[in-house]
């Protein structure tokens, strides 16, 4: 596939209607094999170029050569898309609010995470973070477990309840993610009441029988961070072989207003491999991926004075917060991990099989996912981990899509997960240990009718959750507590058993109007549902990594929402403009609040510790987002790329807002309006070595939000702020045309701005009610410079 004469890399190619395809490997080159004998229509597709169809004829063992030539553009409508649907289809039939993310994209956008680049990328999805490294995708405004995070198609399962810790995924190993916006994805499961992030490695798709690979090499000069990562792929006759390195250091962030920030290093360690078949009668594909991640652990806390960070030395009675020392300067910017960290470890090995049966197909994935988290936060005993968990899942999905009759497309299928949790030689037990089994049934059709395309399904879920009584006591060994049981001397009861079936009916249903092959109308309503995860329901002690104790109440119901979803999408020659609505009406909103006594003072369980505990009542959020993007054919080297972004969550406790004043009127972590404008030039021809050169400039506007959840202190307001970025990258060839490496340098927060967003966890790690400078908090990362080479061999 070529653009101009040139190798289009990464590029779509599907027989239209058929499970058949593939893409273009870094020098254009595709091969699809095992094509039953017939007459098809190839669609030839990739983010930025206008789609082009061609009718070719397979005929029985003899290879077809078919080389199409792409023209640059922007439309996506014809994108081909694989989430949440029964077969592969176009996103301009599809009536779920869904964006895609291609490699050309992500490798443009410098981060220290995948999900940080998707929030540069697609409006609605933002995070909260808690420093550079780690940050819980939102959609919405709605996070955590109400956001399905899937890698392969396969839901990641790694303790997402927790604040203070990321997605165990290779950002350098993802080739495209797809993000839906809504509970309408019916076919991965119940929890997905916000959307579906599907991160999609990269397979192989090289010259049979020759080497290919890429050395990755990233910079970023605020932290330090040094990331490097090595993929190597193999093709041989009907086998893809594919495996990646990965290693990442970074010593502690810093901004003009806290210098470096104390305990904010990390070092990151990531394999992954991949074996696939392809044959007549479909495909199977095995995988595995290990992930070893040192994230130390800021508490904020400092000199009064000096606003200097302080480190802790001591512990309970011993430890005096306000005396602590300073933190020597060598440590702040060390790539050495100091002794109050977490460490997370994520393993994993599943299979995708697809098997042709006549017209229809028959898809199962079988995963196993090992989540060890152990956080150590004894600084007398740094061997001894206060939180030591290991979360073991194994995933299933069988699912069928019938032959096509009549113009109507089905599939059918099951799917779940079977989860254990269970704790190890810790000191702390903010949950219990658990057993959980979840199950359930779809059933989705799709249908084209004259200019409309109609898609809907229906779901049912249950959960199976249960807990023995769980006994903790003295550990004369070390002074803390330990796991006893109820003979123990000393034991007190933490967590009572517990057993409760979930369930719940899912579904949704949509309409795409094709105004023009440009332009079309959509509109959506889905029902979603979410049983309470185990922290809403059975939580009752400190996350020493999160410093929080959570309380959660076995009462709660399951969450039910209604959303309605209208947009307009035009891909126009010269710009393409997107607007999107949405309503989402919930029953049984689940949220986190800080717990005050009687006398409004702070409920403090563990000392330097705050306590959260579990609400839950009616919500709604309402919003929208909107993009305007100009790319004049007859300009170009010219883009202005446009979108804005807004969410209003609203809590419908009307008791406790009049009781509160109206404090608790909003919801908790909602973001702010968000303004994002690009201005892009790309050079046209070549400068020696140079091809492909685009410059870019960038402003990042967040307003103020000043609607946030005000009871209790549990938020504050946060000022507006802008970020201006700016970028270069560029091709560099030989004179022969390959390709020697890409490169991409960055600048973000150019000014330096001193700012906090209103997602950051750390803005309320402060020890003083007031402070000399008037700041509270840790602010956000200030200016830094990146670079980033891609040499592909």
């Amino acid at each position: 596939m070529t653009v101009n004469n040139a190798p289009l890399a990464y590029a779509t190619v599907a027989l239209n209607g058929t499970q058949y395809g593939t893409t273009t490997n870094d020098k254009g080159y595709y091969e699809i094999k095992n094509i039953t004998p017939g007459n098809y229509t190839a669609v030839f597709s990739s983010m930025g170029y206008f789609t082009n169809r061609i009718r070719v004829i397979i005929t029985g063992g003899v290879p077809v050569t078919q080389n199409a030539e792409l023209k640059e553009g922007s439309s996506k409508l014809n994108e081909v898309v694989v989430t949440g649907v029964s077969r592969a289809t176009e996103l301009r039939s599809n009536p779920v609010p869904i964006v895609i993310m291609g490699k050309k994209e992500i490798d443009q956008h410098v981060n220290n995470n995948i999900i940080d680049a998707i929030t540069k990328g697609v409006p609605g999805v933002t995070a909260v973070t808690t420093g550079p490294n780690i940050s819980k995708p939102f959609i919405r405004g709605l996070g955590y477990n109400r956001v399905l995070t899937l890698y392969d198609g396969i839901r990641q399962e790694g303790q997402q309840w927790g604040d203070e810790h990321g997605i165990e995924i290779d950002q350098y190993g993802i080739s495209r993610a797809e993000v839906i916006k809504g509970p309408a994805s019916l076919t991965y499961g119940s929890d997905a009441l916000a959307g579906v992030i599907n991160l999609i490695p990269y397979i192989p798709n090289g010259q049979d029988g020759k080497l290919n690979g890429d050395i990755i090499t990233d910079y970023h000069t605020n932290n330090g961070l040094i990331g490097s990562s090595l993929g190597l792929s193999y093709k041989k006759n009907d086998w893809k072989y594919a495996f990646r390195a990965t290693g990442k250091a970074a010593h502690n962030y810093q901004n003009k207003v806290d210098g470096y920030v104390y305990n904010s290093a990390f070092q990151e360690y990531i394999l992954s491999g991949m074996a696939r078949v392809d044959k007549k009668w479909g495909f199977s594909q095995f995988a595995a991926t290990t992930y070893n991640n040192k994230q130390e652990i800021p508490d904020g806390s400092r000199d009064s004075l000096t606003r200097k960070f302080t480190v802790q030395v001591a512990e309970a009675a011993n430890d005096d917060i306000k005396n602590r020392p300073i933190a020597p300067q060598d440590w702040l910017t060390s790539y050495g991990v100091t002794p109050l960290h977490q460490h997370i470890q994520h393993y994993r090995i599943y299979n995708k099989t697809e098997i042709k049966l006549g017209e229809g197909v028959f898809a199962s994935a079988l995963g196993w996912q090992q989540s060890v988290r152990r956080e150590y936060n004894h600084p007398t005993q740094p061997d001894q981990a206060g939180l030591y968990v290991t979360l073991n899942t194994l995933n299933y999905d069988f699912r069928y899509s019938p032959q096509v009759f009549n113009g109507w497309e089905t599939s059918f299928g099951v799917n779940g997960i079977a989860q254990t949790n269970r704790s190890k030689a810790a000191t702390d037990f903010p949950i219990p240990d658990y057993n959980l089994f979840d199950v359930g049934g779809f059933f989705f059709v799709k249908k084209s009718i004259g200019k409309a395309d109609i898609s809907g399904g229906i779901r049912y879920d249950t959960r199976h959750i249960s807990w023995d009584d769980f006994y903790v006591g003295p550990n004369p060994a070390n002074g803390f507590e330990q796991k006893v049981t109820a003979a123990d001397a000393g034991a007190k009861l933490q967590f009572p058993n517990f057993t409760h079936i979930y369930h719940g009916i899912s579904g949704s249903l949509g309409l795409t109007y094709n105004v023009s092959d440009r332009a079309l109308l959509k509109a959506n309503i889905a029902r979603g549902y979410r049983a309470p995860n185990i922290t809403e329901i059975g939580s009752n002690g400190l996350d020493p990594g999160a410093h929080i104790v959570y309380l959660g109440n076995r009462n709660f119901s399951p969450e039910f929402s209604l959303q309605e979803d209208l947009g307009f999408i035009a891909y126009l020659k010269d710009a393409d403009f997107i607007a999107e609505f949405f309503n989402n009406q919930i029953e049984n909103y689940i949220y986190q609040s800080r717990l005050n006594d009687a006398s409004g003072n702070p409920v403090i369980v563990v000392p330097g510790n705050t306590t959260y505990q579990y609400q839950q009542s009616k919500a709604r959020l309402y919003g929208a987002e909107f993009s305007f993007n100009l790319h004049p054919r007859s300009v170009k080297w010219f883009e202005l790329n446009n979108s804005a972004a807004y969410v209003v969550g609203i809590n419908q406790n009307e008791e406790l807002i009049r009781q509160s004043n109206g404090a608790a009127k909003y919801l908790p972590f909602i973001p702010p309006l968000h303004i994002r404008s690009e201005l892009k030039l790309k050079l046209q021809g070549t400068y020696g070595v140079f091809s492909k050169v685009y410059f870019r400039a960038e402003a990042d506007a967040y307003s103020a939000q000043n609607k946030y959840y005000a009871l209790n202190d549990t938020e504050t307001p946060t000022p507006g702020y802008t970020l201006i970025n700016a970028g270069i990258g560029s091709t560099l060839k030989h004179r022969s045309g390959k390709t020697i490496c890409e490169l991409f340098l960055q600048a973000d927060n150019l000014f330096d701005v001193a700012y906090q967003s209103n997602l950051n966890r750390l803005k309320y790690f402060e020890y003083y009610n007031a402070s000399p400078n008037g700041r509270s908090g840790i602010y956000n990362i200030g200016r830094n410079l990146s670079a980033k080479i891609i040499v592909p061999f």
